[in-house]
């Protein structure tokens, strides 16, 4: 990093009166992790002196080969707004983690994905994302612990008074304003209690950033106002859960490869082979996508949850769309992934898979513009459409026989990933829940 760059942050750590820096990083799972020290180590922080213990973290290494190296990302340095106090700040640095010997760790899930960026950028491609996450606002109750009863019973694009969180992200859009992002739209989802506000595209590595700054900004706001927000994609039963749909275009020499003018549908073929390639390993990236337990109760029909393997250019019953907008908008939407995911991990295997079908140049089907919720088994059948895997067990297994998606993660991440996928699994089959006692207590 420059010494420009390290001699402005300096300054502006000075001119707001910034006390604190975060060095934030994240685990396997995507939840994010931080180290939190006084402003006058700051030289030592952007020199890549501080160090942590590996064996802590979930996913990273053990007890003795622990030793491991904060190596910030400067340009990812931002006051934090909602941790003013009496005038002090506090500011974060995003970190990548590094072994002992200086290298960049294999298990770190950011550095995994500019192994996949670096991958894409020998052909000649950059890819851009552009998230829509959703979330939850609930009531707390009087311990101040988190309940499923939603923050008001509005739905889609209501107004106030109905839609009772205008003010939440109003200010949650100001917050990530002040933090350099560029807000397009914030809305009342179609849930009680549910949101969603987007943000500009960019490329993979400043997404998965932004979305992992986004869902913690969220969260701070929520509860500066006594509520939570939370991105577990189906909290309650029987209404549409939390999906975090994402918009992806390949672009190179500065033109976005997916928009061809003169071809069927204005699009290219690297387009079409990115749909092939998605399609192809959807089933086993969908481990990673959609990756606890309570992922697979909102994929299911019914709720508008994109279920079945198909892509259209309209058709929102499909897992991939391509929305109208050509030239530099040409992009294509994958609507399964939710916002529980880890932001780094999910993007590289979006991106290994559209790689590989660029490469292999795998030909999608033909797109489906039928209603596809509509249709009945048979049908499904005869138009060949498969649909996604139905729990986390069988997603997980389909990862573990998927060549381009675990290379896409790495051997570190994928050993590490399966094994704590297994233990949550191997937790949630053998809990007893309220629904059993409920079925089964008096009738047996």
């Amino acid at each position: 990093m420059s010494e420009e760059r390290k001699e402005e942050i300096a300054r502006l750590c000075e001119e707001n009166n910034v006390r604190f820096i975060r060095l934030q990083f994240c685990d396997i799972n995507g939840t994010i992790k931080n180290l939190c020290l006084p402003v006058s180590q700051l030289n030592k922080v952007m020199n890549n002196e501080i160090m942590l213990d590996g064996s802590s973290i979930k996913g990273f290494r053990s007890i003795e080969t622990s030793d491991m190296y904060f190596f910030p990302d400067l340009n990812t340095f931002t006051i934090l707004p909602w941790c003013e106090r009496n005038g002090e700040n506090v500011a974060r640095i995003i970190c990548d983690i590094h072994n002992a010997d200086g290298t960049p760790f294999e298990g770190c899930p950011r550095c995994n994905l500019k192994r996949m960026i670096a991958r894409a950028e020998k052909l000649g491609y950059k890819m851009n994302v552009g998230p829509e996450a959703e979330f939850f606002i609930f009531e707390l109750d009087e311990n101040g612990k988190a309940t499923t009863i939603p923050h008001d019973k509005a739905g889609y694009y209501d107004a106030s008074p109905t839609d009772m969180a205008e003010d939440i992200r109003r200010d949650i859009t100001r917050t990530l304003e002040a933090m350099n992002f560029e807000i397009e739209a914030s809305h009342h989802e179609v849930s009680d209690g549910q949101h969603e506000i987007d943000f500009k595209y960019a490329d993979a590595l400043t997404t998965a950033d932004n979305i992992i700054t986004f869902k913690y900004a969220v969260k701070s706001i929520a509860n500066e106002y006594g509520v939570h927000a939370t991105f577990m994609p189906k909290p309650i039963y029987g209404i549409n859960g939390s999906g975090m749909h994402c918009n992806i275009s390949l672009f190179k020499d500065g033109q976005n490869t997916f928009f061809a003018p003169d071809e069927n549908f204005q699009l290219s073929k690297d387009a079409l082979y990115s749909i092939g390639g998605v399609l192809k390993h959807v089933k086993a990236f969908t481990a990673v996508t959609n990756p606890i337990v309570n992922s697979y109760k909102r994929i299911v029909p019914g709720f508008e949850a994109p279920v079945y393997l198909a892509w259209s250019l309209a058709n929102r019953s499909a897992l991939i769309r391509v929305p109208a907008k050509r030239g530099v908008a040409t992009r294509i939407e994958l609507r399964s992934p939710d916002p529980s995911c880890n932001p780094y991990l999910a993007l590289a295997s979006i991106l290994g898979a559209i790689l590989d079908g660029i490469e292999n140049k795998i030909e999608p089907p033909k797109p489906v513009e039928e209603n596809i919720y509509e249709m009945t088994p048979k049908e499904l059948k005869k138009a060949n459409i498969d649909s996604l895997p139905g729990t986390l067990f069988e997603a997980v297994e389909l990862l573990k026989r998927d060549e381009v998606i675990k290379d896409a993660l790495g051997e570190h991440i994928l050993n590490e990933f399966i094994t704590t996928k297994h233990i949550e699994w191997d937790r949630y089959r053998t809990y007893v829940t309220q629904w059993e006692l409920d079925s089964y207590l008096n009738a047996y």
